[in-house]
């Protein structure tokens, strides 16, 4: 387990990736990390995280095997990762190019992906160019009390219903409404409450 006044401290040593600036990063009270993040937040970027967030990169104590540590990147000018009180995440990537937020009291399940922007361009006709590009982006909503399962996927421009539950292994291609479990590749309703 680690302070927030060792976070920090490993954030302006560079043990974590990150170009720290007090202005970018704002940290609630409360907040646990346990085990080392990897953080990389561009110093035109921001981070939120509310009051009581655990960030756990432990295996150790946890039911499911994380493959990495959390990483949270906000890595271009003006992206922001928000990331409301109470959430837990484990062992998952969060990387905005714009913004991604995640509500109060969500349940973020290991080895989940949740980015905002495509890594390349389709290119086509030029698709020998694809190389040289970097994505589009468009902004993630995770509202509050979201439950992702393990090995979730959610891709660019998605918005989850507050109180959903999306089950393991999921890729969240299209909008998820309010108060149901979604599940599957392709992604379908399947019980709405």
């Amino acid at each position: 387990m680690f302070s927030l006044k060792s976070i920090i401290s490993a954030i302006r040593s560079k043990l974590l990736t990150s170009s720290y600036k007090k202005s970018n990063i704002s940290l609630g009270k409360g907040v646990l990390f346990t085990n080392k993040p990897l953080i990389s937040v561009h110093e035109k970027a921001q981070l939120i995280i509310g009051d009581n967030v655990t960030i756990n990169s432990k295996n150790i104590g946890y039911h499911l095997n994380m493959f990495m540590p959390c990483k949270l990147m906000a890595d271009r000018p003006g992206a922001i990762i928000e990331i409301g009180a109470n959430t837990r995440i484990h062992g998952s990537c969060i990387h905005a190019y714009t913004k991604i937020k995640i509500g109060k009291n969500c349940l973020i399940a290991a080895n989940c992906q949740i980015f905002d922007g495509n890594g390349h361009d389709l290119s086509f006709p030029n698709v020998s160019n694809r190389i040289n590009t970097n994505g589009d982006s468009k902004e993630i909503s995770i509202q509050d009390n979201v439950w992702l399962g393990t090995g979730v996927i959610v891709l660019p421009g998605i918005t989850i219903g507050r109180g959903s539950v999306i089950s393991a292994n999921s890729v969240v291609h299209k909008n998820v409404p309010p108060m149901v479990v979604a599940g599957g590749n392709p992604l379908r309703i399947i019980k709405s409450f």
